[in-house]
């Protein structure tokens, strides 16, 4: 973990409208590394340097301003590997970081599971290689904090052949858990288990949905990607028993590569009968919204889903469309309106209906009941009254016994 004392200074592009939230970010980046933010400097950029991105002046102001500080200097934008030591050494041998290396560390403090920690070292192997050419002494000298956690700096001082065969090794090694993963989801399938995924920005709210809804007692933090991994846990709605699985948030223009490195991890949003997208209401939900489908779709996504408004009580005067579900997960408010949502929504799945089973018949009722779901069940002098919920594709065997 960095120490708390490593200060990190950022450098902001403004080259569109959203250079303040992406700097708004960064900031929340910065803390959830655990280190300190020191200050922004601010560059219109017109054109890209391609030697050190940003022009030899605003370097030499950079490098007068942080004279006699030890700190940390985040682009909070993609550097290639030979603008960040260029960068670095215009800056009088500066630590020199980026968003993605940034994300990176966190996620490497975040991942708990095996596949956590093998999707976020295969996720920085992939990084870094291009970065090593020849310059691990200069690696080296960039000490510990932000930048250095996951396989650390052995591991990238190695020669470039070990680390394409670590690499490799990963790959094979993710391949066989996605193909587990693969069996998991048909096994759900063929049970006809309903599953739900919470998908959205990372620190909208996404776990204190889930202990809300299931009663679970899942991580909670106010920082970004509090939590990595995947999470799943079971709860009914209408006596009908659902999935909820929960998934690493998204950031505005998070790195293709990292999407792609985390994309077994976000198998259950891929597959999933119905997606939560949940926005904070205190926050740019606008953004949030559409940064979380523009990269679900890149992925292929195409499930239905809920917009889930979070964090009402903070701003009660938010508004995302009238199909949006205004929850405060935290206070318990909006659930029992979300939970009828959702059950209207995969409707289509499900038959509600009574049905009447004659004390002869109830050995032919019992081999059937494992497929429907019982509300509630009373007793007459004929036979059981019972009012069910039944998967679509099994209510033609319970025909004779519902109610007309």
């Amino acid at each position: 973990m960095a120490e708390k004392s490593e200060l990190v200074y950022i450098i902001q592009p403004i080259e569109n409208e959203k250079y303040r939230i992406l700097q708004e970010e960064a900031v929340a980046l910065i803390e959830s590394a655990g280190a300190e933010y020191a200050g922004t400097i601010y560059q219109n950029i017109r054109e890209i340097n391609p030697a050190t991105y940003i022009g030899e002046g605003k370097l030499r102001e950079l490098r007068e301003r942080l004279e006699g500080l030890e700190l940390t200097v985040l682009f909070n934008g993609g550097l290639s590997p030979s603008q960040t030591q260029n960068i670095s050494k215009a800056l009088g041998g500066r630590k020199v970081i980026d968003r993605t290396t940034l994300i990176l560390d966190i996620f490497a403090l975040r991942a708990e599971s095996s596949e956590g920690r093998l999707q976020v070292e295969l996720a920085q192997l992939k990084y870094l290689y291009p970065r090593l050419k020849g310059k691990g002494g200069e690696l080296s000298r960039l000490g510990g904090g932000i930048g250095t956690r996951g396989p650390g700096e052995t591991q990238l001082e190695t020669d470039r052949r070990h680390i394409r065969t670590r690499i490799h090794a990963l790959e094979e090694r993710l391949k066989e858990i996605e193909q587990r993963r693969f069996l998991q989801v048909e096994r759900r399938k063929k049970d006809k288990v309903r599953t739900i995924a919470l998908v959205g920005y990372t620190n909208t709210g996404k776990s204190t949905l889930l202990n809300a809804l299931t009663g679970a007692d899942v991580l909670t933090k106010d920082a970004l990607f509090a939590t990595l991994d995947p999470t799943a846990r079971s709860f009914e709605i209408e006596g009908v028993p659902f999935l909820l699985v929960d998934t690493v948030g998204f950031l505005q223009d998070l790195p293709h590569h990292l999407i792609e490195a985390f994309k077994s991890t976000l198998e259950s949003a891929l597959h999933c009968d119905l997606a939560l997208i949940v926005c904070d209401a205190a926050g740019d939900y606008e953004t949030q919204l559409n940064t979380t489908l523009d990269t679900l779709r890149e992925m292929g996504f195409s499930s239905p889903y809920l917009v889930v408004l979070n964090k009402c009580d903070l701003a009660p005067g938010a508004d995302a469309g009238k199909d949006a579900v205004r929850i405060s997960a935290r206070e318990g408010r909006g659930l029992e309106e979300l939970k009828r949502r959702i059950f209207a929504e995969l409707k289509d799945s499900f038959v509600c209906t009574e049905l009447f089973v004659p004390y002869s018949r109830s050995a032919e009722y019992g081999k059937l009941r494992p497929l429907l779901f019982e509300k509630t069940v009373s007793y007459t002098d004929e036979g059981a009254l019972i009012c069910a919920v039944i998967p679509s594709i099994y209510a033609p065997q319970f025909q004779e016994f519902r109610k007309i």
